[in-house]
C-alpha cells in the first residue's frame, strides 16, 4: 500500500475535496437547466421581508396566540431570502438558519410543504448556499420565531465551504484578505463596517447643520501637496505627465475660498506612499473642512464640538472605554503647547530648551544622527521630536496641543507675538493624532518663501518636503480670507469609536502584500 495514501488529510485536501464535491453539484444544476429545468443561478426573486424586521415585529407575540390564530386560518405570510448557515436534516422535516443582511431567521421545511422533489433537493444543499423560502411565520415548541417554508429555492450554489461555525476564522491576516468571509461569519464585523456608515451620515450631517458646502476635488495631483508625506506616483497617459495621488485635498479647497465658497468640506480618500501599522494605511479616508473668518482657536472649539457629535450619534455615550481604559470626552479638552506638554509628561524640566540635552537624550530613544539630522535641527524642531518619543502615548483623554513650529509647517499662519510658531494644533485621544487644524497662511509672498525652503529640503533629500505650487501661490495672490481649517483621519477615529485596536479592524480591504 502506498504510504502516503495511509496518511490523514489536510485541511486543505479535505476543503479541496469539498469544493469539488459542489462543483459536482453544480454541474448537475447546469445538466437540470441543459434539459430545460430551472436555471442554475435565478434571479427573479425578491424577498419582501427581513429578518431582523420580522423578529421586531412578531417576536413578542406568544406561541399559544401563534397557534389560535393558525387555527383560525389567520396566518402571516412571509418570503426572505439569505444564506443558509445551519441546518438539520430529520426525516420527513428539516430546520435551517437563514442569514440575511440584518441578521437571522429559522425556517421550517418539510416534505409534505415544499414537495419530494424540492425537499430532496433541499437535503443536498450546503450551508453557505443562498437560499430563497416563502411561507408562513410560527413559534416552536422552544418558542423560537420561524418560517413554515411552503416554497424553497436555490438561489446561488455556493463552492466553498465556510469556516466552522464554533470557531469561525482565527488567523487575522485571513480576515483582512477575505473580508467577504469576515461578514459572512462575525456579526460583529458587520455591525462595525455599519458603525462606518453611520458615522458618515452623521459627519455630513454636522457639517450641513453648520452651513459647510460638501465639494469633491481631484484625486490626481499634478503637484502633490497639503501635506509632509511622501505620494504615490504614477503616469497620465492622455495628457503625457507624471501624476500623484492626492496626499490631502487641502490646497484645492483653499482655493475654493479663494473662489468665495466662505465654508466647504470634503470627506475624502487619501494616499501616502509611508509605512503600515496598526494606525497607518497607505489608503484612508479623511474629512477636512475650512471656514473663513475663523482662526485656529475658533477651529479648536469646533473640532471639539465635532468629536463630541460624532461620540453621542455613533457610540452614544461621551464617556467612552478604548482597549479596556476609560476615555472621557465629557470634560473641557485639555490645552497645552508642546513645550507645556513635554513639562507635564517629562522629567526634562529646565532641559527642554536645551539642544544638546534634547540631542542627547534623543539617541537614547533610538533615534540617529545620520537619520535624523538631529545636530541640524532648530529648538523647536528638537522639541517635536522629543515630544512624539516620549509624550504622545500619554495623552490620553482629549488633549489639544497647540503653537507647533513655522519650519515644519509650512501652510500654517505664523503667531504674530511669536513667528517662530504657528497658529496650529492637533488633538491627540488615546495617544494618537485625531484632528490637525490651523489659522490658514494667507500671505502670498510668505507662502512663496516657504515653499521655497520646502523644495531646498526636498533637494538636499527630504522626499516628504512639499514641492513649491506656483499656482496655489497665485490663487493666494488673488487674496484669501482670514480662513482656518482642520483634517480629522476617519479610521482612527472609528478605532476611537468602535474599540478596535487596529486600523486593519476598521477598513474594509486594508493594504495588504500580494498573495503567493
Amino acid at each position: 500500500m502506498n504510504q502516503e495514501s495511509s496518511l490523514p488529510a489536510t485541511p486543505e485536501q479535505d476543503e479541496n475535496k469539498l469544493i469539488a464535491e459542489r462543483r459536482e453539484k453544480l454541474k448537475a444544476l447546469r445538466e437540470i437547466q441543459a434539459a430545460g429545468g430551472p436555471v442554475a443561478f435565478p434571479n427573479d426573486f425578491k424577498p419582501q421581508d427581513r429578518a431582523a424586521a420580522l423578529l421586531a415585529a412578531h417576536n413578542p407575540t406568544s406561541k399559544e396566540q401563534f397557534d389560535a390564530d393558525i387555527a383560525a386560518g389567520k396566518t402571516i405570510s412571509a418570503s426572505i431570502a439569505g444564506r443558509m448557515m445551519l441546518k438539520r436534516v430529520m426525516g420527513k422535516a428539516s430546520f435551517a438558519t437563514v442569514q440575511d443582511a440584518t441578521g437571522r431567521l429559522q425556517i421550517y421545511v418539510t416534505r409534505d410543504a415544499v414537495g419530494e422533489a424540492a425537499y430532496d433537493a433541499f437535503k443536498h444543499w450546503d450551508l453557505g448556499d443562498i437560499v430563497a423560502a416563502e411561507g408562513y411565520l410560527f413559534k416552536t415548541r422552544t418558542g423560537e420565531l420561524s418560517l413554515h417554508a411552503t416554497h424553497i429555492r436555490l438561489l446561488t450554489k455556493s463552492l466553498r465551504p465556510l469556516p466552522d461555525k464554533f470557531h469561525g476564522m482565527q488567523d487575522q491576516e485571513q480576515k483582512y484578505r477575505q473580508r467577504y468571509v469576515d461578514l459572512i461569519m462575525d456579526e460583529s464585523a458587520r455591525e462595525r463596517f455599519a458603525v462606518r456608515g453611520k458615522l458618515l451620515s452623521a459627519m455630513r450631517a454636522f457639517m450641513t447643520r453648520n452651513s459647510f458646502l460638501e465639494v469633491e476635488t481631484p484625486m490626481l495631483h499634478p503637484i502633490p501637496g497639503g501635506a509632509n508625506a511622501k505620494p504615490f506616483i504614477t503616469h497620465h497617459n492622455a495628457l503625457d505627465q507624471q501624476m500623484f495621488l492626492r496626499i490631502a485635498p487641502e490646497l484645492y479647497l483653499k482655493r475654493l475660498i479663494v473662489g468665495g465658497f466662505e465654508r466647504v468640506f470634503e470627506i475624502n480618500r487619501s494616499f501616502r506612499n509611508e509605512g503600515i501599522s496598526v494606525r497607518h494605511n497607505p489608503e484612508f479616508t479623511m474629512m477636512e473642512w475650512y471656514a473663513a473668518y475663523w482662526n485656529y482657536r475658533d477651529m479648536m472649539d469646533f473640532s471639539e464640538q465635532l468629536l463630541c457629535d460624532m461620540a453621542r450619534h455613533v457610540a452614544g455615550s461621551l464617556h467612552l472605554t478604548y482597549q479596556g481604559r476609560a476615555v472621557d470626552l465629557s470634560r473641557p479638552f485639555a490645552r497645552m503647547t508642546i513645550r507645556e506638554a513635554i513639562h507635564a509628561y517629562t522629567e526634562a524640566g529646565a532641559h527642554v530648551d536645551d539642544p544638546a540635552w534634547l540631542i542627547s537624550n534623543l539617541k537614547k530613544l533610538g533615534l540617529t544622527e545620520e537619520k535624523d539630522q538631529l545636530s541640524t535641527r532648530s529648538l523647536a524642531a528638537l522639541q517635536v521630536l522629543y515630544f512624539e518619543e516620549t509624550v504622545e502615548e500619554q495623552l490620553w483623554d482629549p488633549t489639544f496641543i497647540m503653537e507647533h513650529p513655522t519650519e515644519i509647517s509650512p501652510l500654517a499662519r505664523a503667531n504674530d507675538a511669536r513667528p517662530e510658531v504657528t497658529e496650529r494644533f492637533e488633538i491627540y485621544i488615546t495617544g494618537r493624532e485625531m484632528v490637525n487644524g490651523f489659522s490658514e497662511l494667507n500671505d502670498a509672498e510668505d507662502q512663496a518663501a516657504r515653499f521655497a525652503a520646502q523644495a531646498n529640503a526636498k533637494d538636499a533629500g527630504d522626499d516628504e518636503a512639499m514641492y513649491y505650487d506656483a499656482d496655489f501661490v497665485r490663487a493666494l495672490e488673488y487674496g484669501m480670507p482670514p480662513t482656518s481649517g482642520g483634517g480629522i483621519g476617519l479610521d482612527r477615529l472609528m478605532m476611537l469609536l468602535t474599540d478596535s485596536p487596529s486600523i486593519r479592524d476598521v477598513i474594509l480591504f486594508p493594504a495588504l502584500r500580494r498573495e503567493g
